[in-house]
């Protein structure tokens, strides 16, 4: 194989839809495989609804965008979302009923739960969770694994002291290297969830380095930075930013950022942007939470 040829016959690699042909399209068809996928947001900003969602559609057949697989779910900071999980589930079966015609099982059936309480705990859970996608007696194979979220296993064990941030820097590469050799060796799509931190630094991104599309991130009024830092932004291959704001409707007319009397609620405006990634543009779309899950906006 030469570069040259990579022109005429690029690469093409399998992806898993997010369940809306918007948000597939912003993110050029979907999650990849064979590669870590972030994604970066505030809390409350539907990272946690995307994972979900992402580990339902992975049980559709490749013909219609999922993976013909189960998922593996690990959670690190509070009690598995169960009903949410039911509650997306009921939608998912209702709307692809003629293709899970010939499956009696529940989609919930085919989604692993593990929790996971620190970094010693994950590295411990890697062998066994390699040994699980290869002897798996699950009807379908597993295709996914999601991290939710890798920020809150570093967030209280490390001290910001020379000695600590090498050793947390030598922990993402030996996590994410043992991620990646998963990925390409069984197929798999990763996904991973990151928090933000304020940013109060007067230059754009970290230490004045800018990362990706976005010079710098605004979420909820704040500007903020992606967890883990620039180590960390090294261990993934596509990164992908959920920023949230809030705005305030009048009553009189419905009209956006209205104020005084005529306030009525305030609604929150959500958008998915690509930080980076090696596959795609920069791009962004508006997208929403609903019961029935998360969907693009187009406006």
């Amino acid at each position: 194989m030469r570069p040259q040829n990579l022109l005429h016959r690029p690469l093409t690699t399998q992806k898993c839809t997010l369940g809306c042909p918007i948000l597939d399209r912003c993110v050029g068809g979907g999650i990849p495989c064979n590669s870590i996928t972030e994604l970066v947001a505030e809390s409350a900003s539907g990272k946690t609804q995307f994972c979900l969602q992402l580990s339902l559609y992975a049980q559709l057949p490749t013909s219609h965008g999922g993976l013909s697989a189960s998922s593996l779910y690990l959670h690190t900071e509070f009690p598995f979302p169960l009903s949410r999980l039911r509650q997306l589930s009921a939608t998912f079966r209702n709307s692809n009923s003629a293709l899970l015609a010939n499956n009696g099982h529940n989609p919930c059936d085919h989604i692993f739960v593990q929790s996971v309480h620190s970094v010693d705990q994950l590295l411990d859970e890697m062998p066994k969770i390699e040994s699980f996608i290869k002897n798996s007696k699950s009807r379908l194979p597993i295709r996914l694994i999601v991290i939710d979220s890798i920020a809150a296993l570093f967030r209280s064990d490390f001290e910001n002291t020379p000695g600590d941030l090498k050793k947390r820097s030598s922990l993402f590469f030996k996590i994410s290297g043992k991620l990646k050799a998963m990925a390409v060796g069984f197929g798999l799509a990763v996904v991973v969830t990151n928090q933000v931190v304020d940013l109060i630094e007067p230059n754009e991104g970290i230490n004045g380095l800018r990362i990706g599309n976005l010079g710098c991130f605004y979420s909820s009024g704040r500007r903020v930075c992606p967890a883990l830092g620039l180590a960390w932004a090294n261990c993934v291959n596509s990164r992908l930013f959920l920023l949230r704001n809030e705005e305030f409707v009048s009553e009189e007319n419905g009209t956006v950022n209205g104020g005084g009397e005529d306030f009525v609620c305030r609604r929150a405006r959500r958008r998915l942007c690509v930080v980076f990634a090696p596959h795609l543009p920069d791009s962004s779309c508006e997208f929403e939470i609903t019961r029935e899950g998360v969907f693009g906006v187009e406006r």
